[in-house]
């Protein structure tokens, strides 16, 4: 099978061939790629599990909020009608307590999709990576003496 290519280098006698230095390069290139879609499927699966552990939590709130819901909007609307108001104005005003509550649900949930890591160490580390590969790649296409 193939041999590593640190072998080949250390069993020569002199300066490594530019095909050994490519086969390295190439080889450290691969494991870096690796490595790097190791840590984006690590924190995918946190900001999954995440996910998706709030998105039941806030299922079962909604299906057991809207049950309650309906009966506390009768309730407070014939509360209304019973202070002497008419009652299609009791149920609007309910309704739109309906509506208020809906909004702040919908505000509190999304600040809870907002705190999603978004892979900030993978992002990073690939911009370091792709700096160092610029910069090495621009130092070797200058010349020595041009600045």
């Amino acid at each position: 099978m193939a041999e590593p290519a640190v072998r080949n280098l250390t069993d020569r006698a002199g300066d490594p061939s530019v095909g050994d230095l490519v086969s390295l390069a190439v080889q450290d290139v691969s494991q870096l790629v690796r490595c790097e879609l190791d840590l984006a499927k690590i924190e995918l699966k946190g900001d999954v599990r995440r996910l998706g552990i709030a998105g039941a939590l806030l299922g079962v709130a909604a299906f057991v909020g809207c049950l309650v819901l309906v009966l506390l909007c009768f309730a407070f609307a014939f509360g209304l009608v019973a202070l002497g108001i008419w009652e299609w104005a009791a149920f609007l005003i309910a309704a739109g307590t309906c509506i208020a509550l809906a909004a702040l649900a919908v505000l509190i949930g999304y600040t809870k999709v907002r705190k999603l890591s978004g892979l900030r160490k993978t992002r990073s580390t690939v911009q370091d990576d792709l700096s160092l590969l610029r910069r090495d790649g621009d130092t070797a296409a200058k010349p020595a003496g041009s600045s």
